[in-house]
């Protein structure tokens, strides 16, 4: 006997001592697992609301009361309010996708609840990304179109920006702004990617396995 023969051979006792699962099998597997990383957005969606909202509260004195001076105190609140409202729909959404899936009775179901959440979880971090963006440029063009007063306010309630030159305040002011608005962005792109996005991918590895045994 070659040794061909003799793997295949090897392979054919190690089938029947491992049987394949049925689909019967496999689905509430995959069903326990899609409920958990869905219920694991959820929390994650609450807990970073969590963070952004505490984060608004230790932000320094001198940043109200330039928000103020400049004229933008009503105006962050509105968006903020806003941005409040539609988090709190995004996560309502999860957590009905949470309670969809874990009453789902077929794959079909179980897979189109799937497909929902990625979905969901796609326009939340596009929000939020675009949100960060708009809100950015709105504040920075302001800014711009309020220049003449603009040292006068800053270096009034803020000793860092005091100790600039005032002829050369705007250049360095704006150029700071356009750094730490490219950072920030790009590390609210890392953390979606890396916390929403090892969820997805395992979402949609579920929703591979299902779509096998679904055939």
């Amino acid at each position: 006997m070659d040794e061909l023969e003799v793997l295949k051979k090897e392979w054919q006792t190690r089938e029947q001592e491992f049987p394949k699962l049925s689909s019967k099998e496999i689905y509430p597997m995959l069903l326990r697992k899609s409920s958990s990383l869905v219920k694991w957005i959820f929390y994650i969606s609450i807990a970073e609301l969590i963070l952004w909202t505490s984060l608004a509260f230790v932000a320094p004195e001198s940043s109200k009361q330039i928000n103020e001076a400049m004229g933008l105190k009503t105006t962050l609140l509105v968006v903020s309010v806003i941005g409040y409202v539609i988090t709190f729909i995004f996560i309502y959404l999860f957590y009905k996708n949470y309670k969809s899936i874990q009453v789902t009775d077929s794959i079909k179901n179980l897979m189109a609840s799937i497909l929902r959440t990625r979905k969901t979880v796609r326009y939340f971090v596009y929000y939020n990304i675009g949100a960060a963006i708009l809100l950015l440029t709105f504040t920075n063009i302001y800014y711009y179109s309020k220049k003449e007063t603009l040292y006068e306010t800053f270096s009034k309630y803020s000793e860092d920006y005091a100790a600039i030159p005032s002829e050369s305040f705007t250049t360095i002011f704006f150029t700071a702004q356009i750094i730490v608005g490219v950072l920030l962005i790009l590390f609210l792109i890392v953390f979606y990617r890396l916390v929403y996005g090892i969820l997805l991918r395992r979402l949609k590895r579920n929703y591979k396995e299902l779509k096998k045994i679904e055939i």
